[in-house]
């Protein structure tokens, strides 16, 4: 195959890849916390000996958008929202992650538990108990209250490193460079924040990248009824 058959498949890849990328946003663009994730291209050149050099990119590199998502108001005591640089932090059994979903509800045993049933911590990494019963009120800066008495502390965290980190499902980050407390990010109770998803921006995306994407396989389609001919003459 010639370089231009393996350039175009190099960008056939990438563009298939990101269709899965966009489909996915637009999946969830009703997810809690959700963060929209997209695609940059890389170039990789190769010298060839006694000819031109060689240039593919390949879309392999994710980047997610940490914009602030819309908030909706829903008045639940456990519901919590961030407005600024911070995350949650959660207790996971593969560790401790960072999220923007704060759907939460307090468990049998009183542990403050994230929708998919992991523990929210404090700072320090301690899972935050919040006693049956009693009346809770959470401060801006997620100090928790029972009756007007402070109890413990949601952790806030920003990491130290945003784009070392990586995606573990729809909602859950790792962040391998490590996190320290947030000091600017606000909590506000009986709010979620939506998904930073633009609906409506990666319907229009999609239809950009299904149009290149066609384009590229009628290239190709052609490319090969070239090389076909081309063949065909030598041989008769």
């Amino acid at each position: 195959m010639e370089n231009t058959g393996y350039t175009t498949l190099s960008r056939q890849s990438g563009l298939a890849r990101e269709m899965q990328i966009v489909a996915n946003n637009i999946a969830n663009a009703a997810t809690t916390g959700f963060r929209a994730e997209g695609l940059i291209f890389s170039e990789y050149v190769q010298s060839v000996d006694a000819g031109v050099s060689l240039s593919i990119g390949q879309g392999n590199i994710g980047n997610t958008s940490f914009e602030q998502g819309p908030l909706t108001q829903t008045n639940g005591t456990f519901d919590l929202a961030i407005e600024g640089d911070g995350f949650f932090l959660v207790e996971t059994p593969a560790g401790e992650r960072l999220t923007r979903a704060g759907a939460f509800s307090p468990s049998g045993e009183g542990d403050l538990m994230t929708y998919d049933g992991y523990r929210v911590l404090d700072a320090g990494g301690t899972p935050v108990f919040v006693p049956p019963g009693e009346t809770i009120a959470v401060a801006s800066d997620g100090t928790l209250s029972a009756n007007g008495a402070p109890i413990g502390q949601v952790g806030i965290v920003r990491p130290l490193d945003a784009s070392a980190m990586v995606r573990e499902d729809g909602v859950m980050f790792r962040a391998d460079a490590g996190f320290e407390p947030s000091e600017s990010a606000r909590v506000l109770q009986g709010f979620v924040e939506n998904s930073n998803v633009s609906a409506i921006g990666q319907l229009a995306r999609m239809i950009e990248v299904q149009r290149a994407y066609e384009l590229g396989q009628s290239f190709l389609e052609s490319e090969d009824e070239r090389v076909r001919t081309a063949m065909k003459s030598i041989t008769t």
